[in-house]
C-alpha cells in the first residue's frame, strides 16, 4: 500500500504540474481531474453495475415468489435463487466491482493528503477556492457532498422502471424500504465523512457525486432506449 501512495503522490504531483503549465496552479484542481480520470477509467465498471441492478430489479416479483415458496427449504431457496441469477445472466456481487476498485484509491488519496506538508514546497500550494486540502472540517464540502449524494442516490432509484413499477403497486416491499432507507441515510453518512477527512477528499468526493450523476443520466437514457428497442 505504501507503494501506491507513493504512486498516489507522483500522480497528483504530475497533474499539479499540468495545470502549472496552463496557468492555474492548483493541487484542488489536480484532485479534480484525478477524481474524472478515475471515473473514466471505471465506466465499464459503472454501466455493468447500472444494467445489472435494472436487471436485478425486474427479477424482483419472481424473486419474491421463490422466497414465499421456499421460505421453510433454506438449501432449496438457494438453489432456486442461483438458477434465477444464472438465468438472468446476472451477477449478485458485480455492483460491488465499482466500489472495491475505489477503495484502494480512496485509502491512497487518504493516506497522501494526510502527509501532503511533506511534499509541497510551498504552504500556498495546498490552497483552493479558501480552503487547506489538508484540513479537516470543511462545512461547505461536507453539505455538497450530502447534497450530491442524495441527487446521485435519487437518480439510481426514481430512474429506473421497475422501482416505479413497485410505487405504483402499493404493495410494501423489503427492497423499496431498502431503497428509501439508503436515500435519506447515505447523504447524511458521506457529509459526516467528508467532515473528518482532509478537505482534498472532499472535495474528490464532491467531484465523484457530479460526474457520477452525468454519468448515471447517460446510463439511464441508454438503458431506457434499450429497453425501448426490446419491447
Amino acid at each position: 500500500m505504501n507503494t501506491f501512495v507513493v504512486w498516489m503522490t507522483a500522480l497528483l504531483k504530475w497533474l499539479y504540474n499540468l495545470t502549472d503549465l496552463v496557468g492555474f496552479a492548483s493541487y484542488g484542481l489536480a484532485i479534480i481531474l484525478l477524481t474524472i480520470i478515475i471515473k473514466t477509467l471505471i465506466y465499464p465498471l459503472t454501466w455493468k453495475q447500472m444494467k445489472s441492478m435494472r436487471k436485478t430489479m425486474e427479477i424482483q416479483p419472481k424473486l419474491q415468489e421463490i422466497q414465499k415458496k421456499y421460505k421453510n427449504n433454506p438449501e432449496k431457496l438457494n438453489q432456486e435463487t442461483m438458477e434465477l441469477y444464472k438465468k438472468h445472466n446476472l451477477n449478485p456481487a458485480g455492483g460491488c466491482l465499482p466500489l472495491l476498485v475505489q477503495l484502494p484509491i480512496f485509502w491512497a488519496l487518504y493516506r497522501t493528503l494526510f502527509s501532503f506538508n511533506n511534499y509541497i514546497t510551498d504552504p500556498s500550494q495546498a490552497m483552493f477556492l479558501g480552503f487547506n486540502i489538508t484540513e479537516n472540517g470543511n462545512l461547505v464540502l461536507a453539505i455538497l457532498a450530502g447534497a450530491t449524494t442524495f441527487l446521485q442516490t435519487k437518480l439510481t432509484t426514481a430512474s429506473n422502471p421497475a422501482m416505479k413499477a413497485q410505487n405504483n403497486s402499493g404493495k410494501p416491499d423489503p427492497t423499496q424500504s431498502t431503497q428509501k432507507m439508503m436515500l435519506y441515510f447515505m447523504p447524511f453518512f458521506m457529509a459526516y465523512i467528508t467532515w473528518t477527512v482532509p478537505s482534498g477528499l472532499g472535495l474528490y468526493f464532491f467531484t465523484m457525486n457530479i460526474v457520477s450523476v452525468f454519468q448515471q443520466l447517460y446510463i439511464n437514457r441508454k438503458l431506457n432506449n434499450e429497453q425501448g428497442e426490446v419491447a
